[in-house]
């Protein structure tokens, strides 16, 4: 899956010729599962046309501060456009708009969009030779890369001139090149191995019934996802549950007990950099599984339940240089129990959520934990969406590894 998968790209094409390139430059982008917003400078439209880029981004095409066929004349939003997006693209880059870039000269809806860009901007020069090594140009190309823009440098061939060298701009597929390469070179857990648990575990009474828990799984796959999407190579040991990855780069190990659980995380455990238990793993499970059916007979039944191993206690037990993160479910005297499980877990971090919290807990879309860390630092955050918290926990993670 490419790293562009799910990103806001804005991409801004000015005019001149490479304009046309830019139909097969969406289509790529579409191709990687961007989402694509257009804005084209006037001049642009005399070699694409709106339609073409509207059709292929599925968005409409901006290119003017309002539009003047509409009678309400709707303003759009320059720095609405801006904040949208993830990263912003300037190609074809010419010399005329990259001058305005440098300078500031804001006369279209383009060049106020990019002013207002607090995303990362890459552009990509198209011009004739001459004037790709004119001086002015190149001052542009030094001004707006001390700007921290990000320059995909032309390529060299047959250009509109008839002549042929270096000004051409870079082919679609080696700008989508380029764009993968550089931002995926940024993820901060590139080259990391996370280990990550979901879910409930399902203990067997008999071949239909079993014992567990209210625990959907969100926590975990929202974890699995926003590690793989800041580089990291994702094992996701899943207990059972309806959710399914929304990155294709999660390895997804699926288990039903705490046993089978237990076997995966020892499986893969001395190979990760870190590992995640937000597993909801059943404490107790039946001494003796009938092989059929219990039949309802007596008005009363008795099940003699044994402990489950502890997972993370196990893993804790074995850790060389892992990160290791629990999670605490509480209902009572919350702080001073999680305390106690960094220690007998020998955990780095512990996240702790209370039932006594509105809005945490199992089947939610939210959540409110509290950071504690193995020197009994307490953090606590506000409501949050699990996804919001599960990216909160990742920063952890990266600032970890940024301190060591």
């Amino acid at each position: 899956m490419s790293v562009l998968n799910g990103k806001k790209i804005l991409l801004g094409v000015s005019g001149g010729i490479a304009a046309y390139k830019t139909a097969s430059l969406v289509r790529l982008f579409i191709k990687a599962g961007a989402h694509v917003q257009v804005i084209m400078t006037p001049a642009s439209k005399d070699f694409v046309t709106p339609l073409t880029l509207s059709t292929l981004s599925k968005n409409p095409v901006h290119s003017s501060f309002f539009n003047q066929d509409d009678e309400d004349a709707v303003w759009n939003n320059h720095v609405d456009l801006a904040l949208w997006a993830d990263l912003m693209l300037i190609a074809p880059a010419t010399s005329n708009t990259l001058s305005k870039m440098t300078t500031g000269n804001s006369d279209n809806l383009l060049v106020a969009t990019y002013l207002s860009a607090k995303c990362p901007v890459y552009f990509a020069p198209a011009m004739d030779l001459d004037m790709y090594k004119h001086p002015s140009v190149l001052s542009s190309f030094t001004a707006l890369k001390s700007f921290g823009n990000i320059m995909i440098p032309a390529e060299s061939g047959e250009l509109a001139s008839g002549l042929s060298g270096e000004g051409r701009m870079a082919e679609p597929e080696n700008i989508i090149a380029f764009l993968e390469a550089d931002l995926e070179s940024k993820l901060p857990l590139k080259g990391k191995k996370i280990l990550i648990t979901a879910g409930p575990t399902y203990e067997a009474i008999d071949p239909v019934r079993f014992i567990g828990n209210h625990s959907s799984g969100k926590m975990g796959f929202d974890l699995a996802n926003e590690a793989a999407n800041l580089g990291a190579q994702v094992i996701l040991i899943a207990g059972p549950t309806h959710y399914k990855t929304k990155n294709g780069l999660v390895e997804v190990i699926n288990v039903v007990s705490a046993q089978d659980m237990y076997d995966a995380c020892h499986e893969y455990f001395n190979d990760v950099d870190v590992a995640i238990a937000a597993a909801a793993v059943a404490d107790y499970r039946p001494k003796v599984v009938a092989l059929q059916k219990i039949k309802k007979a007596a008005d009363e039944f008795s099940i003699e339940l044994e402990k489950t191993k502890d997972i993370l206690a196990s893993l804790g037990a074995i850790k060389k240089n892992q990160f290791l993160i629990g999670f605490a479910l509480e209902t009572e005297n919350e702080i001073e129990n999680a305390k106690l499980k960094i220690q007998k877990k020998n955990l780095d971090l512990i996240v702790l959520n209370s039932l006594q919290d509105e809005g945490a807990g199992f089947k939610k879309e939210t959540n409110k934990v509290t950071f504690i860390d193995q020197d009994f630092k307490i953090e606590p955050m506000e409501l949050k969406s699990k996804e919001s918290v599960a990216v909160d926990i990742l920063n952890k993670v990266v600032l970890h590894f940024a301190k060591s």
